[in-house]
């Protein structure tokens, strides 16, 4: 069980819950029988939201332990999860990793179906409380990164992605039954996309310093098959820095624009735990968003931790209305190593907003 307990929740917190990209810790080799030329390792998943409630589930991650990379600490991989939540959601994941060669190429991707219950406001930055409505979607989402990685910190690449989303159940009389909405009652994403990113971070779990530049354009074209045609740009900035022993101010940047007509599954979606603690995933959407977060760690025990957060952020059509009426948040929680040899964190937080939103979070590793 002690085997286990580091790769406890790796896919909790729709980010992450779901999210990719950088949250998912990193296994060490030194985990890993060598003798071996596979090695499966169950995973149990417990997590909780605000978009889903409480969520168990399990999987496993299949590791090809016999593969020699000049990235010893990373190896090629699958991971699967399968999830089910108090709000009768079901998640379906594998997100394989497959490095090539010395690890000068690696592929990065996923899979994921949902059949996921929701909410939804409308769209715009000042959408009210009455406007919330449920409505049900199923989708299928699919994603394949390849990339080429110049040592010690550069990578890039290309990107194929595709989404179908099919909203099978809406809210009578509501917003998404009117019709208006692009994507109400389907969207097919399909495209190509470019990727950079610099990456000195120490390490994914809980860095203690270095930066972190990603740079992501991508595109979703009729001549494709997709419904919709978009483009979409994202930066996310992120930087560590020490202010003694046992203390880190951590801060991050994200922006995401995107143009076109672009569906409402397509949009910004401004909360969740990943990215702006204290607002329920997708309370507010548009086509683009920026999230400003500084966040204070003081590690008082070898394993135990405390962090301190602040962010602003907002969502418009147009970035011209941007520091308007942007939303605030704070909070902070608690942080447990959960084994000395690993850095897999199990973290708690709260996070208050404005006008009466808040939310508490229990997943894996810093938000960021």
């Amino acid at each position: 069980m002690r085997r286990l307990l580091p790769y406890l929740m790796l896919l909790c917190c729709a980010s992450a819950a779901m999210a990719q990209r950088d949250d998912q810790a990193i296994v060490r080799s030194d985990t890993l029988n060598k003798g071996r030329k596979l090695k499966l390792i169950g995973i149990p998943v417990i997590f909780s939201t605000p978009e889903t409630g409480f969520g168990f589930g399990g999987g496993g991650q299949l590791f090809l332990t016999a593969e020699r990379n000049i990235f010893g600490a990373r190896k090629s991989n699958i991971l699967f999860t399968g999830i089910y939540t108090a709000n009768s959601q079901i998640v379906i994941t594998a997100k394989p990793q497959v490095y090539f060669e010395k690890g000068d190429y690696y592929l990065d991707g996923s899979y994921e179906f949902r059949i996921y219950p929701n909410k939804f406001w409308g769209i715009g930055n000042d959408t009210p409380e009455s406007n919330e409505e449920d409505y049900n979607m199923t989708s299928h989402k699919f994603r394949v990164d390849f990339l080429k990685r110049l040592p010690p910190s550069l990578n890039f690449g290309l990107r194929f992605h595709f989404e179908n989303h099919e909203v099978t159940e809406v809210q009578e009389g509501g917003i998404l039954a009117s019709g208006t909405v692009l994507g109400s009652d389907r969207a097919v994403i399909v495209g190509l996309g470019a990727i950079f990113n610099l990456d000195t971070r120490d390490q994914v779990e809980d860095p203690r310093g270095g930066y972190f530049v990603n740079l992501n354009a991508q595109f979703s074209s009729e001549n494709f098959g997709a419904t919709h045609g978009f483009n979409r740009f994202i930066t996310d900035l992120r930087a560590y820095r020490t202010l003694g022993e046992k203390s880190l101010l951590a801060a991050r940047l994200y922006v995401e624009n995107n143009f076109g007509d672009v569906p409402f599954q397509a949009k910004a979606q401004f909360g969740g735990g990943d990215m702006a603690r204290g607002y329920f995933k997708g309370r507010f959407i548009d086509d683009n968003m920026y999230v400003l977060t500084a966040e204070y760690r003081w590690y008082f025990l070898p394993r135990w931790s405390l962090a301190a957060f602040g962010l602003v952020g907002e969502v418009s059509d147009i970035t011209q209305e941007f520091f308007k009426n942007p939303k605030f948040s704070a909070g902070g929680g608690i942080r447990f190593k959960v084994l000395k040899s690993q850095n897999t964190l199990v973290r708690l937080d709260v996070g208050l907003g404005e006008d009466g939103n808040s939310g508490f979070y229990f997943g894996v590793n810093q938000a960021f």
